[in-house]
């Protein structure tokens, strides 16, 4: 006992020498619910983006949508400011404003910019696809004319964007006649196949230093690795580029999914990305949403339609989410809006109409999606996650 209260009365007198210093409680650490994904995605090296409508960005009316725009995502994607039929809708003409904004905001907000899109049959300008109609746009001219545009865009952008979409959405579909996968549409069709590589060559000499992604959909899964398997095609594709040395330093999937599918498990999707890495190139999930079919019951409320159709959602996300963890090179993970108030499915996806496709519902409030989104980015870890590989672009 006189032990006790000798080291008790030592400890008293200690505390009264050391008076004036004050005794700091440990600071509370924010919970995984309090934290942003930016601040989990951060922990792996990752990057989190979203695609951003400009309109809705600078709505003084909506200012929840740039509160979690800003708060949330690590990277930013203009869903349409940057396509060519925003950027030049005269010839000659540039309406660089919008897609500046985006700048700006992703600057004040430290964030990454990916840049959407340089080379694209879908969204041209009138006067483009009506001169080559008219034949006022020949063969040549229009080869000048896409040299050009992409070295005016992304020289006006450079230092500003890190990854750089440059062409996109090349290959045909299995469904499409033939049903053998090919390249489709305006540039194909006009320019023939080596456009894609003048594409990324022209991009590379106008900003050295960003990274240029061959970016399509449907290309999550391998199938059968036949003629009309799309990812497989792709996959070709790219390897044709490297070894040509054409600077293309990583391809895109895009991600657009739905529940009324099959879809598929995270390493089916993770054997994919391994597969374009093997090759030396960085990966990423670029555009990622996951739509429901808006069925009677799901429009008046019927909780019997609706969880599942949540569940599956949330799960199709955490598929690619967890594939792209696994695999080193997949730099970021981009998701096509964050809610369903300002998503573009339902306007597009209409016979039979689709929705439900974000991590949030049109009150912005965080739906499953977004809830398994963070548990999977706060709770994976090493062995089998580690922490991001940097990519140099390539010369």
């Amino acid at each position: 006992m006189k032990r006790f209260l000798t080291v008790g009365a030592t400890t008293l007198m200690l505390a009264g020498t050391l008076n004036a210093v004050p005794v700091l409680a440990e600071e509370r650490r924010p919970t995984v619910a309090e934290q942003s994904l930016r601040a989990l995605a951060a922990r792996h090296g990752l990057t989190i983006g979203t695609a951003i409508d400009m309109d809705v960005l600078r709505d003084t009316a909506d200012p929840q949508y740039r509160a979690l725009a800003a708060s949330q995502f690590s990277s930013v994607t203009a869903e349409n400011a940057m396509k060519w039929e925003s950027l030049e809708p005269t010839r000659g003409t540039y309406n660089w404003a919008p897609a500046d904004q985006l700048i700006d905001f992703a600057r004040k907000n430290k964030q990454q910019v990916r840049g959407h899109v340089l080379v694209w049959q879908n969204q041209l300008p009138a006067w483009l696809t009506q001169g080559v109609e008219d034949g006022t746009i020949g063969k040549a001219q229009l080869r000048d004319i896409l040299r050009d545009h992409i070295t005016t865009v992304v020289k006006h952008f450079k230092g500003k964007i890190s990854q750089w979409d440059v062409v996109n959405e090349a290959a045909s579909d299995p469904w499409d006649t033939p049903s053998s996968i090919h390249l489709k549409g305006f540039w194909a069709q006009h320019l023939g196949p080596g456009y894609i590589a003048d594409a990324f060559r022209w991009a590379r000499a106008a900003d050295p230093n960003a990274l240029l992604f061959y970016n399509d959909y449907n290309i999550e899964a391998f199938g059968d690795r036949g003629p009309s398997d799309k990812t497989w095609y792709v996959y070709d594709m790219v390897r044709k580029l490297r070894s040509s040395g054409v600077p293309i330093d990583g391809v895109g999937s895009q991600g657009h999914l739905g529940t009324q599918y099959g879809n598929f498990d995270a390493f089916q999707a993770l054997e994919v990305l391994d597969a374009f890495s093997d090759l030396g190139l960085a990966t990423a999930f670029t555009e990622v949403d996951v739509r429901s079919q808006m069925t009677e019951g799901v429009r008046a409320g019927d909780s019997n339609e609706i969880n599942p159709r949540l569940q599956a959602s949330a799960s199709n996300y955490s598929v690619l989410l967890q594939a792209c963890l696994a695999n080193r090179h997949c730099l970021s993970y981009t998701v096509w809006g964050f809610t369903d108030r300002h998503s573009w499915v339902p306007g597009w996806f209409s016979d039979p109409p689709e929705g439900l496709a974000t991590l949030y519902d049109e009150s912005y409030r965080p739906k499953r999606a977004y809830n398994v989104v963070k548990a999977d980015l706060a709770f994976s870890g090493p062995p089998y996650v580690l922490p991001r590989i940097p990519q140099k672009p390539r010369r």
